[in-house]
């Protein structure tokens, strides 16, 4: 298993609440769903590949490639 990085994250209580309920909704817990939602944007905006390695887009490579 890779390794977590911890870190602390302050939301008003509204967020929390709102996003407590979303994560219940799916059987999650709630640092459970800030993990799926994270994921998910990053994916979405090709900043992670699916095997999980972060990129950022239009840095080159070692290779030279983008």
């Amino acid at each position: 298993m890779a390794k977590k990085k911890a870190f602390v994250l302050r939301l008003n209580e509204e967020t929390y609440r709102a996003l407590e309920r979303w994560a219940a909704d799916e059987f999650r817990s709630v640092n459970g769903q800030l993990e799926y939602i994270i994921h998910q944007a990053l994916v979405k905006a090709g900043r992670l590949k699916k095997g999980g390695k972060t990129d950022s887009p239009g840095k080159k490579k070692e290779d030279g490639t983008e």
